[in-house]
């Protein structure tokens, strides 16, 4: 069965940085677009950011552009999504989905912007 597990999260000053890691297994990685999504405390999940299966097209919404940036290793069957100059909007639980923002989605990794 499909099975994604998001790692890297944690609490980091604004300005700082984080690398979140996607761990798949349970389908073809390398076949599928890739997304990752987010939930701040009390609102909606919200699109970030997606990848072609090939790696060669990517997405972000506009409050990332320029600070994130999601790439994909297909012989490690792992996605990642770069932060940096993290904000304290960018405060949420970020998980990565298969396909778009509404396939199957990971745990999930919490990653707080604080001072």
């Amino acid at each position: 069965q499909v099975q994604l597990v998001e790692s890297g999260g944690g609490v980091v000053q604004p300005g700082g940085s984080l690398r979140l890691s996607c761990a798949a297994s349970g389908f073809t990685f390398s076949n599928y677009r890739m997304s990752w999504v987010r939930q701040a405390p009390g609102k909606r999940l919200e699109w970030v950011s997606d990848i072609s299966s090939g790696g060669d097209r990517t997405l972000y919404t506009n409050s990332v552009k320029g600070r994130f940036t999601i790439s994909r290793d297909n012989a490690e069957n792992t996605l990642y999504l770069q932060m940096n100059a993290l904000k304290p909007e960018d405060t949420a639980v970020y998980y990565c989905a298969k396909g778009d923002a509404g396939g199957t989605r990971g745990q999930g990794t919490l990653v707080t912007v604080s001072s």
